[in-house]
């Protein structure tokens, strides 16, 4: 589908006329913004537009979520930005990990927070089948300098303080690639007034919602939202009220769509989200829907 590569040719056109060196690996989709103002034009509401969001990444092809190799296989298929999940080791170092212990993803036990990051390192992540890989995990420094010039992190929010995540953004000055998550209109607005550059991955599920962000003069020219995970009669009223805005509307397919048995059914339940008037998918199998949408 034309209207998936737009993303990629608005990436390449500001690549191009900024000037901007392409640094290996050459064979990746990029979606590189040199500023803040262009990250937020890139996610304002365009009719038509759809954009792919990896969930923790992937794990697709024998990949581990919140893995740097996952997420960069993905950027091989299709131009994509990726929801991670920060959390706290016992000495205080950001590595990136959904669950609050180590069983399901990695071949570790116990809770992550009672490990130090050099104990960490020993450990290597598993597939969704439960296979140990050859990954270990990540720092989210590190994850946010690999994404420098290559895609952009949503930062989804888990034990860590929010204040934390405000510094860590500023620590890179990474304002032009990463996003926050946020799930009020009190944490957007301690973003915004750390820096009014920010960019949000706000939850809006319903009317009262957004007139709760709308109250609390929250910029809506920087932020996408969350409006749930499937399709329903009532996200016609989100989308013409977020729209209105410039605000693109996504959803997540991960407990839903994702989990149908077979893949024609997936991707006619990922062309379907698209058609209903979203602009984003947020999923499992960004690969996947890579490919149902071309």
């Amino acid at each position: 589908m034309e209207n998936l590569f737009n993303a990629v040719s608005i990436a390449l056109m500001l690549i191009l006329g900024t000037g901007a060196c392409v640094d290996e690996p050459s064979d990746i989709h990029r979606l590189d913004f040199k500023t803040p103002a262009e990250l937020h034009q890139f996610f304002s509401y365009k009719a038509g537009s759809t954009i792919v969001s990896g969930h923790r990444g992937t794990v697709e092809n024998g990949l581990s979520e919140n893995s740097i190799e996952g997420m960069e296989a993905v950027l091989r298929h299709v131009p994509a930005f990726f929801e991670i999940d920060p959390r706290l080791t016992k000495d205080s170092v950001v590595v990136l990990m959904h669950d609050a212990t180590l069983e399901r993803t990695t071949n570790g036990k116990g809770k992550l927070a009672d490990y130090t990051w050099a104990e960490l390192q020993q450990l290597r992540l598993k597939d969704r089948e439960g296979n140990v890989t050859p990954y270990r995990i990540p720092t989210l420094d590190e994850v946010i300098e690999w994404a420098r010039g290559k895609t952009v992190l949503n930062l989804d929010q888990k034990d860590l303080p929010i204040a934390l995540s405000a510094d860590i953004i500023r620590k890179h000055n990474a304002y032009s690639f990463v996003m926050v998550t946020v799930h009020s209109p009190e944490q957007a607005r301690f973003y915004v007034d750390q820096n009014s550059d920010q960019m949000l991955s706000a939850h809006i599920k319903t009317p009262e919602v957004f007139e709760a962000y709308r109250a609390a003069n929250i910029p809506f020219n920087r932020m996408i939202a969350y409006i749930g995970p499937d399709v329903k009669p009532e996200n016609q009223e989100m989308y013409k009220l977020l729209h209105a805005e410039g605000v693109m509307c996504m959803v997540s397919a991960a407990p839903t769509y994702d989990k149908l048995p077979n893949r024609a059914e997936r991707a006619d339940a990922y062309r379907a989200v698209f058609a209903d008037g979203a602009s984003i998918l947020e999923s499992d199998l960004p690969i996947e829907v890579g490919n149902a949408l071309n």
